[in-house]
């Protein structure tokens, strides 16, 4: 038992150390744009390296696990990781950052598949198994607002700089435990579908390069049209590719079930309603309301209290009223959080940022397992893997695209004119998501009965059978936890 804690100690600090990761770079942009002297709309590539290396990557990072043993990518992903962010610390130009963030994302997609997998092999199936997957998604969960608050206390007490330097010890760390604790996982043989991940991070890339670069430069710009055809160009070429190779990372067939695919698109269109408010209001807060950086990081607690406190009430509101109305309502509400935003001002008090960040945290909570669940449902077990990578995937790159799209419409600085074109930006997509969805879904059958489920779409099981009217149901499989970092 002693040795099963500390090897779960030490999956849940590599998950801790990518969770804060994702939101700690967040309130030190400021320092980092006055330093490195980046132009206002490429400070989002500090973001977005990171996101789309992760995202392209992730799914092929699990097939390696699966092929050469998850301990040892585990292992490779957090040194990769840890040398990156050595890298990122020491940067003197922004290019070099960049690089060294689009590094750290290529660990982490390395590290991170091999997490779950790590517990299912080190802990019996049962009550032991289902305690450590407990821990890890109350790590996964709590990273994001522990990454905010940590920071601005690191970004106020030292530098910017060691926000990356952090990781370094604890990666090393990390590292040595994991190759003297945790078990080897069986290997199987298969083939990598390398062409495939890089011709959709290599398209996502382009077509984000094309939208943040039309913020300054216009969208007639010579570099924009070619980033723009260069990226479809390449995931027009990712779709061949996945539809020829015989172990494809995103497997088509996933994208035939209508209201999954449904969900894929809702995932994308929502990514700037969550990844918005952390990129813009922390550079207003700090360059137009005058705040340090621990103000920042403590002004965004009200959103993670929103997004807890929705996660732990959605099941009891998807079991009286179905999915298809959580959805809408959650979706509503992340319309009226963008709209509201858009109309904040420098005298604004802080209450006018307060209420919406509640909304957005509120508004995410209630739609991630609905979504979760819509995508995941109707999946045999065979495919549960690749749809839940695919589902991370998405959700990944739709913060990507969505700050990359707000970036394009408003553009990067801390304007309050800026504010109110990207978070009306932010609410059209949400609001596309909802026409989407509500388009797709139907109408809910729900009970108080506590011997009654619903299918994602609305269609009731009741006594563990299906209603005459709604033939087949879904297999079940895990979710996947969400994070703010996405």
């Amino acid at each position: 038992m002693p040795r099963q804690r500390l090897a779960l100690a030490v999956i849940v600090s590599c998950q801790l150390l990518l969770g804060i990761d994702a939101t700690i770079v967040n309130v030190a942009l400021p320092g980092i744009s006055a330093a490195l002297r980046f132009a206002p709309a490429g400070l989002a590539w500090v973001l977005n390296a990171y996101t789309i290396a992760f995202a392209g990557l992730l799914m092929l990072g699990g097939r390696l696990g699966d092929v050469l043993g998850r301990r040892r990518m585990f292992v490779t992903g957090v040194l990769v990781f840890t040398a990156a962010s050595l890298a990122a610390a020491l940067a003197e130009r922004p290019g070099w950052l960049l690089a060294a963030r689009a590094l750290q994302g290529a660990g982490a997609a390395l590290a991170s598949p091999s997490t779950l997998a790590l517990i299912t092999g080190t802990f019996a199936e049962g009550p032991e198994r289902n305690r450590a997957l407990g821990v890890s998604s109350a790590v996964i969960s709590g990273g994001a607002s522990l990454g905010l608050v940590l920071g601005g206390v690191v970004t106020a007490a030292v530098s910017w700089r060691w926000v990356f330097l952090v990781n370094v010890p604890i990666g090393i760390v990390i590292a040595l435990l994991a190759l003297r604790r945790l078990p080897e996982t069986e290997r199987h043989a298969g083939r990598f579908d390398v062409p495939g991940a890089l011709s959709v991070t290599a398209g996502m890339l382009g077509i984000v390069y094309g939208l943040i670069r039309a913020a300054s430069a216009g969208w007639g710009d010579a570099r924009v049209l070619a980033g723009m055809l260069g990226g479809a160009a390449l995931l027009a070429a990712f779709v061949a590719i996945e539809a020829r190779t015989a172990a494809p990372i995103v497997p088509l067939r996933l994208f035939r079930d209508r209201q999954r695919a449904a969900g894929y698109a809702a995932l994308l269109l929502i990514g700037p309603s969550l990844i918005g408010p952390f990129f813009f209001l922390t550079t207003y807060l700090q360059q137009v309301r005058g705040l340090g950086p621990v103000p920042t990081g403590l002004a965004f607690l009200p959103m993670t209290a929103g997004l807890f406190a929705a996660a732990r009430f959605v099941p009891r509101l998807l079991a009286r009223f179905g999915h298809r109305l959580v959805i809408g309502c959650s979706l509503v509400t992340l319309v009226a959080a963008g709209l509201l935003l858009s109309r904040v001002r420098p005298a604004s008090p802080y209450a006018a940022i307060l209420g919406p960040l509640v909304l957005v945290g509120v508004g995410g909570g209630c739609s991630f397992v609905p979504l979760y669940s819509l995508i995941l449902s109707r999946v045999t077990g065979r495919e549960a893997g690749a749809a839940s990578g695919v589902l991370q995937t998405t959700q990944w790159l739709g913060s990507s695209f969505g700050l990359a799209v707000m970036v394009a419409v408003a553009g990067a600085s801390g304007s309050t004119d800026v504010l109110g074109r990207a978070f009306v930006a932010a609410a059209v997509l949400a609001g596309a998501a909802l026409v989407l969805l509500m388009a797709v879904l139907r109408p809910t059958a729900a009970t108080d009965s506590g011997d009654a489920k619903t299918h994602p779409d609305g269609r009731l099981r009741a006594g563990g059978r299906e209603c005459p009217d709604s033939p087949g149901h879904p297999d079940e499989v895990e979710q996947p936890s969400a994070s703010l970092g996405g």
